[in-house]
C-alpha cells in the first residue's frame, strides 16, 4: 500500500478511508491523491534527511548529503557523476558524443570508432566544455522578499552575489552562482557550482553501442544500451584534479538486486506538476495537440525527404534532426495521453480541492490567496479565445523544423513596419532562419500554410494565404517567385514587392496581436502561479519538492521490474539481448554492432547485467545521472525512461514509470574485456592514478 497524504488534518478521512479498503481485501483508489504525486526531486537546501533515514535504514546525516551534492556534476544539458580521487567522471555518451568532433584528428570517425585514451597524456581536451560542482545550496527566498522589487530586488540580488563569491571563491576556482526560482517563483534559492572548465576525453564508445536500438528503442524497456563514456578533470596547473569527494565504484560484486534502493542525483529539467487543473485542460486541449501536430507533420516531412532523396538527406545530417524531432514527438505523446487520463486528472484535481480546501481552514490564507484558482482559470479561458491563432502561429518561427522562407519574410516585414533597428535585426534574424534543401523547405513551407488555415477556418487571412488554391500551390507559387527562397540574404530595399512580403503585410499584424496577447497572459498567469507556489508552501512547506527546474536534485526509488505487455520486464537486462537483437535485425538497422563487438570480445561474461529500471523521479537533464547506493557506491548511470513515464511532466506514478540506467558491471566489464583500458579500470576499483596501460599491465 502506498503512502497518502499526510499533510492537512482534513485528509485523515481520506487515508482511514484506504486503510479500510486495504483492510478489506480491496484494492486502493488509484484516483486518490498520493503523498508523493507531484514527485520526490528533493533539493539539496532542504534534504529530506528523516525521510531517507526513516524509509531506508540508514543515516542520511549532514555528512552524506554533502558528499553526494560534491560528487555529482551538472555538465551541459545533462549531469555526471566524479568516481575517482583523481578527477574521473562518467556520464552518458549521448551527453557528450556532439563533442567527439572537437578532439578528433585527421583521419579519425570517433563517432562511429570510438575513442580510448591508452595513457594518461592521451587523454584530449574538449573546447569549450565544463562541468558544475554543487558547493553551497540556498534558500534566499527571505532576503530577497525583504527587498521588495526593481530596483531593491536586483541591489539584493547582487549583495548576495557577492556574499558568496567572497565566501567561496579561491584564486584557482572558477566560481558561478545562480539564483533559480523554485515552487513557481514562490521560492528562490543560490546555488554556488565551482566550474571545471579543463575537462578532457577519457573514453566513449561507438554510437551504435550507445545509442543501440536507435529512435524506435528510445523511451523503451526493456533496453540494451552502453550509454557511457569517461572524462576527467583537470586543474589549473594541467594535472588531473584532486577530488576528494568522489562516489565509490559499484561496477563490481553482485551490483543491484531487485528491491535494493537507489538515489539519482542530478539536474530534471522543467516539469508541470504545480499547475492547477485550469493550466492543465488548456494544455490538453489546445497546446499539447498544436505542437504534437507540427511535430509529427515535420517529422513525417523530414521521412519522406529522407526516403525520396537519401543522399542530399544524408548531406544536412537529417538522422540527428529527425531524432530531435522524434524523441519531443514521443515524449509530446506521452504528456497527450497523461492529460486524457482519467486517473492523472482526477488525482490532480483531488490535490487541487485539498489545496484549496486548507487554505479555507485557515482564514488568513484564505483571504490572501482564496481567489486565485478562479484568476488563473480566467487566463486559460483567455488562452482558449486565442486557439486558433495558437495553432497558426505558435511554430512559425521554430527554427528546428519551420519554414525558413516565411520566417524571413516575417522579418522582411517587420524591417518595413518597425523601429530604426531593424536592420540589425533583420540581418540577424535572416541568418538564424532556418535553410533547407528546396524541396525539404517547399513540404515545410505547404506545412505552415496549412496550420494557418486550419487554425482560421473561413477567414480573410486563409483566403489570403490560399487564394483559393491549395497549401501545396501556394507554397509552389512562393518557391518559384520569392526572392525570400534562397539562403543568401537580398538587399532589404529589393523586398517591397517579394510575394512572400506582401503575404506577411496580411499575416503580420495578426502574428503580432498573436505575440502580444501571449506574453500579457503569459504573464499574468506567472505572477499569479506564483502566489499559488507561496500559498502551496504555506500550507505543506517543502515536504512537496519543487518542480524540476534543470537544478540539482535528488530523487529516491527501488530496482524493480514491472508488467507491461501482458508479461514482466526485468529489474535489468544483460549483453545477451544485444546478440538476440543484432542476431534477429542485422546490419543496416538501428541494431546493427560496430565492428569491435560483433562477435563477443573474448572473456565478456554475456551475462552481465546492462541496462536496469528503478522507480526513481528522473526527467530531461537527468541524463548521466549518477544512480548511487546507501553508502554512496555508483551503480548505474541514468539514461532514458520508459513510455510509461512519460506522465511524470504532471504526476509521478512510480507504479507505471521506470527510469532505465546503464550498469556500472557493465561499464566495468566493455572497459576491461572490450576496450583493454586497464589503467582506468584499476583507477574504478582502487582509485590509484596510472599514467600508462604498460604500468597498469605490470599490477597484480
Amino acid at each position: 500500500m502506498r503512502t497518502r497524504f499526510p499533510f492537512p488534518r482534513l485528509l485523515v478521512s481520506l487515508v482511514l478511508a484506504t486503510l479500510a479498503s486495504t483492510v478489506a481485501g480491496q484494492t486502493p483508489d488509484s484516483t486518490l491523491p498520493d503523498r508523493f504525486d507531484l514527485g520526490k526531486m528533493w533539493t539539496f537546501e532542504n534534504p529530506p534527511t528523516d525521510y531517507f533515514s526513516r524509509t531506508y535504514g540508514f543515516t542520511a546525516d549532514s555528512a552524506w548529503f554533502s558528499r553526494a551534492r560534491l560528487a555529482a556534476l551538472r555538465i551541459p544539458g545533462c549531469s555526471a557523476g566524479l568516481v575517482s580521487p583523481n578527477g574521473l567522471i562518467v556520464t552518458n555518451h549521448h551527453c557528450v558524443r556532439s563533442r567527439l568532433a572537437s578532439i578528433a584528428r585527421p583521419g579519425e570517425t570517433l563517432l562511429d570508432s570510438g575513442f580510448v585514451a591508452r595513457d594518461l597524456a592521451d587523454e584530449r581536451p574538449i573546447p569549450g566544455f565544463f562541468a558544475d560542482q554543487l558547493l553551497a545550496a540556498l534558500d534566499v527566498s527571505q532576503e530577497l522578499e525583504a527587498a521588495g522589487s526593481g530596483v531593491a530586488l536586483r541591489e539584493a540580488v547582487g549583495r548576495i552575489g557577492d556574499r558568496l563569491m567572497a565566501e567561496y571563491h579561491t584564486p584557482s576556482d572558477s566560481i558561478v552562482i545562480q539564483f533559480v526560482s523554485l515552487y513557481d517563483g514562490a521560492r528562490t534559492s543560490a546555488y554556488v557550482f565551482r566550474r571545471l572548465i579543463d575537462i578532457r576525453f577519457v573514453a566513449a564508445v561507438e554510437l551504435q553501442m550507445g545509442f543501440f536500438g536507435g529512435d524506435p528503442d528510445n523511451f523503451t524497456y526493456p533496453r540494451y544500451a552502453l550509454d557511457f563514456a569517461v572524462l576527467r578533470a583537470y586543474g589549473p596547473d594541467g594535472k588531473p584534479l584532486s577530488t576528494p569527494a568522489h562516489f565509490g565504484w559499484g561496477g563490481g560484486g553482485t551490483g543491484v538486486q531487485p528491491g535494493d534502493v537507489v538515489f539519482v542525483i542530478g539536474n530534471p529539467g522543467r516539469t508541470s506538476r504545480l499547475t492547477t487543473i485550469a493550466q492543465l485542460e488548456y494544455l490538453r486541449d489546445v497546446a499539447v495537440p498544436v505542437s504534437l501536430g507540427f511535430h509529427r507533420t515535420r517529422l513525417a516531412a523530414m521521412r519522406a525527404y529522407r526516403e525520396a532523396d537519401p543522399v542530399a538527406a544524408e548531406a544536412i545530417d537529417i538522422r540527428n534532426r529527425m531524432f530531435s524531432l522524434s524523441n519531443r514527438e514521443k515524449s509530446l505523446g506521452g504528456r497527450s495521453l497523461a492529460l486524457r487520463d482519467p486517473t492523472i486528472m482526477t488525482r490532480r484535481g483531488g490535490s487541487e480541492r485539498m489545496l484549496r480546501d486548507s487554505l479555507r481552514a485557515r482564514p488568513e490564507l484564505q483571504q490572501r490567496y482564496g481567489g486565485l484558482f478562479d484568476a488563473l482559470s480566467k487566463v486559460q479561458q483567455a488562452r482558449r479565445a486565442q486557439a486558433g491563432a495558437t495553432a497558426a502561429f505558435s511554430e512559425l518561427l521554430n527554427r528546428t523544423a519551420g519554414s525558413g522562407l516565411l520566417q524571413r519574410a516575417f522579418w522582411a516585414w517587420r524591417l518595413a513596419t518597425g523601429p530604426a533597428d531593424s536592420s540589425a535585426v533583420f540581418q540577424r534574424a535572416y541568418t538564424q532562419s532556418p535553410s533547407w534543401p528546396t524541396d525539404l523547405e517547399r513540404r515545410f513551407l505547404a506545412l505552415q500554410l496549412a496550420d494557418i488555415a486550419a487554425g482560421y477556418g473561413e477567414h480573410a487571412i486563409t483566403r489570403a494565404v490560399l487564394g483559393g488554391g491549395s497549401a501545396e500551390a501556394t507554397a509552389d507559387r512562393l518557391m518559384r517567385t520569392s526572392t525570400l527562397a534562397g539562403a543568401d540574404a537580398p538587399d532589404p530595399g529589393t523586398l517591397a514587392e517579394d510575394p512572400a512580403v506582401g503575404l506577411m503585410r496580411t499575416l503580420g499584424p495578426a502574428v503580432l496581436g498573436y505575440q502580444k496577447e501571449e506574453a500579457k497572459l503569459a504573464a499574468g498567469e506567472s505572477a499569479l502561479a506564483a502566489d499559488i507556489g507561496r500559498a502551496r508552501y504555506a500550507v505543506y512547506g517543502a515536504a512537496i519538492p519543487p518542480d524540476g527546474s534543470s537544478s540539482p536534485r535528488i530523487a529516491d526509488g527501488v530496482v524493480q521490474g514491472y508488467s507491461y505487455n501482458g508479461t514482466l520486464a526485468p529489474p535489468w537486462t544483460t549483453f545477451y539481448g544485444i546478440y538476440d537483437r543484432y542476431a534477429a535485425f542485422g546490419p543496416g538497422t538501428d541494431w546493427e554492432l560496430p565492428y569491435r563487438w560483433r562477435i563477443p570480445p573474448v572473456g565478456l561474461d554475456l551475462g552481465t547485467p546492462l541496462n536496469f529500471v528503478s522507480t526513481a523521479d528522473s526527467y530531461g537533464g537527468n541524463s548521466g545521472s549518477p544512480a548511487v547506493t546507501r553508502d554512496l557506491r555508483l551503480v548505474g548511470l541514468n539514461f532514458d525512461r520508459n513510455i510509461n513515464a512519460l506522465v511524470r511532466d504532471y504526476l509521478y506514478l512510480p507504479e507505471r514509470g521506470r527510469n532505465v540506467m546503464v550498469d556500472a558491471r557493465a561499464i566495468e566489464a566493455a572497459l576491461d574485456v572490450a576496450y583493454d583500458l586497464d589503467r582506468v579500470v584499476l583507477e574504478l576499483r582502487t582509485g590509484r592514478l596510472v599514467a600508462t596501460e604498460a604500468e597498469a599491465d605490470r599490477i597484480p
